[in-house]
């Protein structure tokens, strides 16, 4: 079977092309950010409000900048704002659809707060009441799935960062990630391929530490929305002082991932190797995965990257179209959409 034959089996609306087009995808946003004019301004740090794939962009963008980030740079999932938020924080509302209730009740209260707004979406009510009051817009292509928008969500929040000088310009390595995961795409999709296999039969649960982390989380997302299974996610060192546990009585139907980075603190990387040794016997599989790359950010971007083909690798072998997201709409339709 040639490679992608699989999964363009059972993708009818061509996510596997939306996920191969991430390197392109972060090019055009750098574009888009620039489209919005932002000014700088001097800020006490930066929220992101949003859900979803249109809040994981931040999580991640936090990851890529490390140690470099001079101020907080938080991600808000919820309908208000965090108790004694500060008025000289700036608030980047992201929603791809626009029409995000959650989001929309944070836009409300950082007007209210006095806070300085930023909008990132493709337009709906949050992009109509964003022109309306004189906030700037960080325009997104339509036509994507949102958790497919995910470089337009990263770079949002990276360049927003950086405006407001929370951290430095992640401008060059974004373009440089961007080329050099064009270059990799056939060697990430034999990995993913690889992984996929090890999984299939099983439910995974993924671990990160430092910057995985949130690619931990990003994993697991992918793998709940394209696959159409469980999988679940946390993190080293808090999973050693609990979940570890589990493993000794969980038996087969369980596969961890842990994913390393060269970044890690050398304690962390020591706890993934004894971790992974110790719960191999009640497992029914365990994997490490080494994310490459030459920066933070590429890391970052080629992990994300395998992580959404691993996704769908694993929807085709559970014959699912990776598009399709029915419960969330129906969940949506009952609550009454904004």
């Amino acid at each position: 079977m040639t490679r992608y034959e699989a999964i363009r089996a059972v993708d009818r609306a061509n996510l596997l092309d939306d996920v191969l087009a991430m390197p392109a995808h972060a090019l055009d946003a750098l574009f888009r950010v620039e489209s919005a004019r932002l000014e700088p301004v001097d800020a006490s740090g930066v929220l992101v409000c949003g859900m979803g794939g249109s809040a994981i962009g931040a999580d991640l963008a936090r990851a890529a900048f490390g140690p470099r980030l001079q101020r907080p740079l938080a991600t808000v999932r919820d309908y208000a704002l965090p108790v004694g938020t500060r008025s000289d924080r700036v608030v980047l509302c992201s929603s791809y659809s626009g029409n995000t209730e959650e989001t929309l009740d944070c836009f409300v209260a950082a007007g209210e707060l006095g806070a300085r707004r930023v909008v990132a979406t493709t337009g709906g009510r949050l992009g109509a009441e964003a022109r309306e009051a004189g906030v700037p817009v960080i325009p997104m292509p339509a036509a994507l799935q949102p958790r497919a928008a995910f470089a337009y969500t990263f770079v949002a929040a990276a360049e927003v960062a950086a405006i407001a000088k929370a951290g430095p310009s992640l401008r060059d390595e974004i373009e440089a990630a961007a080329r050099r995961l064009g270059e990799r795409a056939d060697e990430l999709a034999d990995r993913a391929a690889e992984l996929a296999a090890r999984l299939d039969g099983a439910t995974p649960v993924i671990y990160g530490a430092d910057l995985t982390a949130p690619l931990a989380y990003r994993w697991k997302t992918q793998m709940n929305e394209n696959a159409k299974m469980h999988a679940f996610a946390h993190q080293l060192p808090e999973m050693d002082h609990n979940e570890i546990v589990g493993w000794t009585g969980a038996g087969a139907p369980f596969a961890a991932v842990f994913l390393a980075d060269p970044d890690q603190h050398p304690r962390k990387r020591q706890r993934i190797e004894l971790t992974a040794e110790l719960i191999a016997p009640g497992a029914a599989d365990v994997v490490t995965v080494q994310t490459e790359g030459e920066t933070r950010t590429e890391r970052v971007l080629a992990g994300v990257m395998l992580g959404d083909l691993v996704s769908l690798e694993l929807a085709a072998l559970r014959d699912v179209d990776p598009t399709p997201v029915d419960v969330i709409e129906r969940l949506k339709d009952e609550l009454g959409r904004p």
